[in-house]
């Protein structure tokens, strides 16, 4: 499907690969943030047969991210914390409409607004330098400035890790054809990688994870055990509670935070984030920094007796879980154990360090300056992907040089007059 003028084109033809100057990888609200800032900034969203601009590879079907695969359940009132996405807010909502649908409408309006060049759906396999497939051609770009360093790999990044030369471009091999890029912004989340524990034992009942929760109606009059200590896992426990009976698990005590959530705090809790990230480390769930806040779902939940939480189980049961000698039996366990990011894909650059993550210096990868990672570690929130999006373009700009102005912008101001319409084309 094409969208507001961009290629359909993204594949090899006659032995030519479409080749553009930044790929953005994903079209939430970390990707639809740095098309946003790639336009702003002089870069032209990418036509078939011409060099250079960027285009916006999205995996799904329409345009929405995430938000569009939630719950039904999940309300405008109950979504925990929203952004406005650069130079467009969010109408006022329904606080019970369904955040799956108000969103995604949103996140369609903006794209017709700004003509971003989202092509979908396409789904990335694999990024690589070009050198590194033989049957590519490799194109050097002298204006690359010359903080391309080809000994910028961090120590401790996998031997089979490519170092990129001075003005390599990058492949972006997907379903559907390979693009050459100079530069590539990762904006592909966590909700395409939900995260299981391991526990031993079977359980016969049961079992989902929040990627799965589609509401609480199916739990009616049932007992359902509800494992994780953030804010999914008190959206399930808010909703459920009402209709069953519900016990909630953690594997650590959950820390709530009773007080507002100040500039001053949110800084401090970015920079806790950030300092994982710089090392190369795991990037851990944001709720083991911020802590519990209050929220309309964890008042509802509160309201009802359902957070009264027990240490995690030993092991799971025919009928349940068990604590030692101790075990309770539940129809059904829902878990809210969060998500890992999606950067499979990046494997053959080679960016993970010793540590098991994606070093980063700022959004930029520290073993690869042509890469950037936003809404990942401390940009793994709406506002955090906004910043993210500009500091990665701003970044691109220093490494690439600023584009050629683009002509002037089409007219889309139709797209404001309607989002509704926009979202259901």
């Amino acid at each position: 499907m094409t969208v507001y003028g961009a290629t359909n084109g993204g594949g090899e033809r006659s032995g030519e690969l479409p080749r553009v100057d930044v790929v953005v990888v994903g079209a939430g609200q970390a990707g639809l943030s740095a098309a946003y800032h790639l336009r702003r900034r002089g870069f032209a969203p990418y036509r078939a047969g011409s060099d250079g601009g960027f285009v916006v590879l999205d995996a799904d079907d329409a345009p929405g991210g995430a938000w569009a695969h939630r719950s039904p359940s999940l309300r405008m009132a109950t979504v925990h914390g929203f952004h406005d996405l650069p130079d467009f807010e969010l109408p006022e909502p329904d606080p019970d409409a369904p955040a799956r649908e108000v969103v995604p409408g949103y996140f369609a309006a903006y794209e017709a607004r700004h003509a971003l060049p989202v092509v979908r759906p396409v789904h990335v396999l694999a990024v690589r330098s070009a050198s590194d497939r033989p049957d590519a051609r490799t194109d050097a770009l002298p204006d690359v400035r010359s903080d391309v360093r080809s000994d910028s790999r961090t120590e401790g990044a996998p031997a089979s890790g490519h170092e990129a030369a001075p003005g390599e471009r990058l492949l972006v091999e997907t379903d559907r054809g390979t693009w050459s890029t100079r530069a590539l912004i990762n904006a592909t989340g966590t909700w395409t990688r939900p995260f299981l524990p391991h526990y031993p034992g079977h359980f016969a009942g049961r079992q989902l994870h929040y990627a799965a929760y589609r509401g609480p109606e199916e739990f009616a009059g049932r007992r359902v055990l509800v494992v994780g200590g953030g804010a999914s896992a008190i959206q399930v426990l808010s909703e459920v509670a009402a209709v069953g009976e519900t016990v909630w698990v953690t594997r650590t005590a959950p820390v709530f935070h009773d007080g507002p959530f100040t500039p001053e705090y949110g800084r401090a809790v970015v920079a806790k984030v950030e300092e994982r990230v710089r090392q190369g480390l795991p990037v851990r769930s944001v709720v083991s920094v911020t802590g519990l806040g209050p929220s309309v779902a964890y008042r509802r939940a509160e309201e009802l007796g359902a957070l009264h939480r027990r240490p995690m189980f030993d092991r799971l049961t025919e009928h349940g879980v068990a604590w030692g000698d101790e075990e309770l039996a539940v129809d059904a366990i829902v878990w809210a154990t969060g998500f890992r990011p999606e950067v499979g894909h990046l494997a053959p650059l080679g960016l993970r360090s010793a540590g098991g993550g994606i070093a980063l210096t700022g959004t930029r990868a520290t073993a690869d300056p042509r890469v950037h990672l936003v809404g990942y570690g401390p940009s793994a929130s709406t506002i955090g992907a906004n910043r993210a999006g500009r500091a990665a373009v701003t970044d691109i700009v220093g490494l690439l040089g600023a584009p050629t102005p683009e002509g002037p912008r089409p007219d889309t101001s139709a797209a404001l007059a309607a989002p509704a319409a926009v979202a259901a084309r």
